[in-house]
């Protein structure tokens, strides 16, 4: 959704990181794109996603796998009590996200949009009371492990910005894509590739290669929607398929509450398959016909 909807870290995405430094590294090449280019640019790499989450579902994982039934720790006592989710809990649930959505494009702040929605989860009492604190601890240690990591990326990310390596990567990947346009495309997704996969973040990706792509994207003639398209999927292929993602560390920190998930092979190389292999396609397809 933030790759083609400007609401929420769509709006960051689209409209503050993508169009913001497409445009600042443009402004000295006459080169500027509007608000409405991001999301209509993004549409076909953001369709290449779902073909690869609808082959996964039908196809890559249609069977079932088999779990050993263990208890999570803090929640045996109250296993038995509550099997599954109840009706009204699901209710309230659905309740308190489209609360925090409303609530977030009404303020225009995420911080107060989350907190009507954990306001409502609270009082809803779908978690008791006393059981609270150590719910929202449990939750605050799985988000520093992924902030952890997460900084550790953004680390990489600056060494490898630092050493002013990353143009010579490109010139050399240049030099060997001759006038073809359909290479420079697909060499270019390849490259952003290996940049974002070690950052982790497609927020943090395009500040770097923003300042490359774009005048090499002028120099083969690309249209801006394409110009654009490139540089959101370089970007986006960090958050689909690296292993310090926030997209990837997330439903790990969830699916291994029971200890039987593994990061790499049960997250990011399904998540790569499915979702980068299929996004340096559509990327490719958007920056030839865009």
């Amino acid at each position: 959704m933030y790759m083609t909807t400007p609401i929420g870290f769509g709006t960051i995405f689209l409209n503050d990181i993508l169009m913001g430094n497409i445009n600042d590294v443009g402004k000295s090449l006459g080169f500027q794109i509007d608000r409405g280019a991001p999301p209509k640019a993004m549409v076909i790499p953001a369709m290449g996603m779902v073909v690869g989450l609808i082959f996964a579902i039908f196809i890559s994982y249609r069977k079932k796998r088999d779990y050993v039934d263990t208890t999570i720790d803090g929640q045996g006592e109250h296993k038995e009590e509550y099997p599954i989710l109840k009706g009204w809990q699901l209710g309230f649930i659905i309740a308190a996200l489209v609360t925090a959505l409303v609530v977030q494009l009404w303020s225009g702040s995420m911080i107060f949009g989350g907190l009507a929605g954990f306001a409502l989860l609270s009082f809803s009492g779908i978690v008791r009371w006393n059981e609270q604190d150590s719910v929202f601890t449990q939750g605050m240690r799985l988000m520093a492990m992924v902030g952890f990591i997460m900084i550790a990326a953004a680390g990489f990310a600056g060494v490898m910005k630092a050493t002013g390596e990353i143009p010579a990567l490109v010139q050399g990947s240049v030099e060997m894509i001759g006038d073809s346009r359909a290479m420079a495309a697909l060499v270019m997704l390849l490259v952003g590739l290996f940049i974002t996969m070690g950052i982790g973040s497609s927020f943090a990706t395009i500040p770097i290669i923003a300042a490359i792509y774009v005048p090499m994207c002028l120099s083969f003639g690309f249209s801006p929607l394409a110009t654009t398209a490139l540089v959101g999927t370089a970007a986006a292929l960090g958050d689909a398929g690296s292993p310090a993602s926030d997209s990837t560390l997330g439903p790990t920190a969830g699916l291994n509450a029971d200890g039987q998930h593994d990061h790499i092979w049960d997250t990011t190389v399904p998540t790569f398959m499915h979702f980068n292999l299929p996004l340096i396609a559509s990327g490719w397809i958007a920056a030839m016909i865009l």
